[in-house]
């Protein structure tokens, strides 16, 4: 008995056959891949959620400035604003909590921090930030939280098979803009969704993100990075929102995934994390650039397709 997929269409149609909802397939597929027992996959992704907690918690308790001195006690900043704004805030407390884990998380790698880089680094705030705060405020089950993590990482293996999940191969869009996508179908499960309404969520939160840039200051994974992500978590979360109220996505998730590769390839290799465009050419990038030891650059070299 197979539960191999390379995409959402094969992944919806093992659900529909046993009736079971993505994380399920996903912990089967994972199963199979790996020749393990369900108790050691459940184990090992006990594991990563152990060290999304780490992170999330260094980053907001112990809080540190880079090396760089571009990041550090953004997310304690942001904890203190929703309790000092009682309330008050735009945003609920769920989304708070959400870009509060996601800066937390960006912090702590940009410190040499341990993470769970899921799917990636770059893109590593919006998973936990979206699945954490969503275990906090409905006050959730370990097995809700596990299977969230688990439908998250089904939408990865997806990307991964048919596009790329490295920014250097098609921008922040294939690692942001993936964490996005994840963090939406996760979000969707947790809430008691169906596997059509996650999927759907997958493809609105990654569609918001398509053309993004990887424009690293320094090449470093902090600016624009952190707060990048801390705003990933609100478009999964809003994307979730839109799929359990019933709206559908025009694009199913496999064509907006081929859609993602193909902007990708079209991209420049200037705004594909090389740090020779977008924002890290700005002034300010220019200062970071300089502070950091790195060659100057010629504008006739900037001007270059």
């Amino acid at each position: 008995m197979s539960y191999m997929f390379k995409n959402a269409d094969q992944l919806l149609k093992l659900c529909k056959k046993y009736k079971k909802p993505l994380s399920e397939m996903v912990i089967r597929y994972e199963m199979e891949v790996a020749d393990l027992s369900r108790g050691e996959v459940m184990n090992k992704m006990r594991k990563v959620e152990a060290v999304m907690k780490e992170a999330i918690n260094g980053g907001i308790y112990e809080p540190k400035k880079s090396l760089s001195g571009m990041s550090g006690g953004g997310a304690q900043k942001l904890m203190k604003y929703f309790q000092r704004k009682k309330g008050k805030s735009y945003l609920n407390e769920l989304a708070i909590r959400a870009m509060t884990y996601a800066i937390a998380t960006g912090e702590t790698n940009a410190c040499m921090g341990r993470i769970a880089a899921f799917p990636t680094a770059g893109g590593s705030g919006v998973i936990p930030g979206v699945i954490m705060a969503i275990k906090e405020v409905d006050k959730l089950a370990e097995e809700k939280v596990l299977r969230g993590l688990f439908t998250a990482a089904g939408i990865g293996i997806i990307i991964a098979e048919n596009a790329t999940l490295s920014a250097a191969a098609a921008g922040c869009q294939a690692e942001v803009g993936a964490a996005n996508a994840c963090a939406a179908a996760a979000a969707v499960e947790m809430r008691g969704g169906k596997p059509e309404q996650a999927m759907t969520a997958a493809a609105m939160a990654m569609k918001s993100a398509l053309g993004l840039a990887c424009d690293p200051l320094g090449g470093l994974v902090e600016v624009p990075c952190i707060k990048r992500n801390a705003l990933g978590t609100q478009h999964a979360l809003g994307a979730a929102d839109l799929a359990l109220s019933g709206i559908v996505s025009y694009i199913p998730f496999d064509e907006v995934v081929e859609a993602m590769w193909n902007i990708g390839k079209l991209m420049s290799p200037k705004i594909r994390e090389t740090a020779l465009g977008g924002l890290a050419v700005t002034p300010t990038g220019m200062r970071i650039r300089a502070k950091l030891g790195l060659p100057a650059l010629k504008k006739s070299h900037l001007l270059e397709q």
